[in-house]
């Protein structure tokens, strides 16, 4: 079976299961989950920003401007 079609199937049956298996399933993923969900809380993540900041900031990257992005965006449409 598909990667795809696994997280289709386990988001559909949380979706319906009752709490008890739900919070038994999270129970399993529990440290996993959170470490998504506090993505700010990591050290290189933040370190990456700031690099990617700093670059902006001192012109060593140009970046892209909005209009150039939206523009690139509805061509591709």
């Amino acid at each position: 079976m598909k990667t795809a079609t696994i997280r289709q199937k386990l988001y559909e049956y949380i979706r319906v299961a009752d709490d008890k298996k739900v919070k038994a399933i999270f129970t399993l993923v529990e440290d996993e989950a959170n470490e998504i969900i506090n993505w700010w809380e990591h050290v290189d993540v933040i370190n990456e920003l700031e690099k990617r900041s700093a670059d902006l900031k001192s012109g060593k990257d140009k970046g892209i401007s909005w209009g150039k992005t939206k523009k690139k965006i509805l061509v591709s449409k």
